[in-house]
């Protein structure tokens, strides 16, 4: 069983950065992709970045392309989310999730939350205008 358990969400003015972090348990994190995902209260959950396994393959959404990079240290069983320029509609429970680990999952990603089979908490970003 993976557990992720994410950090370094709060409060932050637009146009600041934060920094999420995502610990994952399991010795094949490595071969499973992750995914960076966010909601807000009465919205659907909404694809924002992933990365493959070997951290060569990487996708954004269109509304954090420029602004937001999502990156990993296998060794350390840590994905981050780097996010910079922040906007009000920023604002949302960012929450990481990964893959079963696999070779498709090792090159590859994907922005579709039915992909992802394991999920942290979440995390709280609120961005102030």
């Amino acid at each position: 069983q993976v557990q992720l358990v994410e950090s370094g969400g709060g409060l932050v003015q637009a146009g600041g950065s934060l920094r999420l972090s995502c610990a994952a348990s399991g010795r094949t994190f490595s071969s499973a992709a992750m995914g960076w995902f966010r909601q807000v209260p009465g919205k659907e959950r909404e694809f924002v970045a992933a990365i493959s396994g070997s951290g060569g393959s990487t996708r954004n959404s269109d509304s954090v392309k420029g602004r937001f990079t999502i990156y990993r240290d296998n060794a350390k069983n840590t994905v981050y989310l780097q996010m910079n320029s922040l906007k009000p509609e920023d604002t949302a429970v960012y929450y990481c999730a990964a893959t079963k680990s696999s070779g498709t999952w090792y090159w590859g990603t994907s922005g579709r939350p039915s992909d992802y089979d394991y999920w942290g908490q979440g995390t709280q970003v609120t961005v102030s205008s």
